[in-house]
């Protein structure tokens, strides 16, 4: 999809890519994935080793990736590796606390659900409303595969991308405190939104091409 100005978005991580959208992973989400994958050059050869290419949305300027979305859908998300790799990469005496951190962040989707990831985008490259098109995709993805609702959770640190979900439809569902995080992670509180997927969502990529 071809949004001007020299701006594409499209589905999946081009292949190549994988080191850059590991970096643009870690400098949205670094705070809080540090303690499970530190040191960070570790972390983002982790997160680009074992990246599923399919479960992403991009956008990129001159063929180079300034943004990423990532959903799980089907038991599979953006972001892999399952407790051999991690215990492979940290070996056993590190590796088994990281798992335990790691597991934190897991969201399996209810029926019909798709669970975002979240957003990362270059911070050169926004306020162009890129985030905006990446969830517009998402919505699309969604309604392809059947789902009737994008979930998501947002931290009480990020009002900015509370707000970005908020204008695309999305509602908060349920808060949960987590004040035993604030020190080790960066928040204290985790709100999971939904926004319902509609007969215009299975259309906008249709009449996109």
């Amino acid at each position: 999809m071809d949004e001007g100005g020299g701006l594409v978005v499209r589905r999946g991580v081009p292949e190549g890519s994988e080191h850059r959208v590991a970096a643009l992973y870690w400098e949205a989400f670094g705070r809080k994935l540090a303690p499970a994958l530190n040191p960070p050059e570790k972390g983002r050869a982790f997160i680009a080793t074992h990246l599923h290419h399919d479960r992403g949305v991009t956008a990129l300027v001159d063929d180079r990736v300034v943004a990423v979305a990532g959903y799980r859908l089907d038991g599979r998300a953006l972001t892999g590796g399952g407790a051999g790799d991690v215990l492979s990469a940290y070996g056993p005496v590190r590796g088994l606390p990281r798992l335990a951190l790691l597991a934190l962040f897991e969201r399996t989707p209810a029926p019909g659900e798709l669970v975002m990831d979240g957003i990362a985008v270059d911070a050169a490259h926004r306020g162009r409303g890129i985030g905006g098109l990446l969830l517009t995709e998402i919505a699309a993805v969604a309604a392809e595969h059947g789902c009737h609702r994008v979930r998501l959770d947002v931290i009480d640190t990020n009002p900015r991308a509370r707000a970005l979900y908020e204008r695309h439809g999305f509602a908060a569902h349920r808060t949960e405190q987590t004040p035993y995080l604030r020190r080790l992670m960066g928040f204290g509180a985790v709100t999971a939104m939904h926004r319902p997927v509609t007969d215009a969502d299975a259309t906008s990529r249709r009449e996109a091409r």
